[in-house]
């Protein structure tokens, strides 16, 4: 069965960024998901700043959680543009981060 975009995203709720406490998806860090026909995904994430020193704990913490889903295989593609800013954040997550 052919993995949905929207079930991989609920289950990147679980990939946590750990010096902010939240989740990559609630903090914006997820711009696109696509799966090809054999499940294979790829994810393009971002990254608060380029050289980020929990790049490779998070690309493959998101990696693994989409890999328990069942797909053949993930690509993380970490990208930096457009550049992430704090509006990207879920409201909820504005208000634990900024205090808005």
């Amino acid at each position: 069965m052919k993995l949905k975009p929207s079930e991989i995203a609920k289950a990147l709720e679980e990939v946590y960024d750990p010096e902010l406490g939240l989740d990559v998806v609630s903090l914006g860090f997820l711009y696109s998901i696509s799966v090809d026909d054999d499940n294979v995904v790829v994810a393009t994430i971002t990254l608060t700043v380029p050289g980020c020193p929990l790049h490779i704990p998070i690309t493959e913490d998101i990696r693994e959680k989409i890999m328990e889903l069942g797909a053949k295989d993930v690509f993380v593609d970490v990208v930096w543009d457009p550049p992430w800013n704090p509006s990207m954040m879920s409201e909820e997550a504005r208000k634990r981060l900024l205090g808005e």
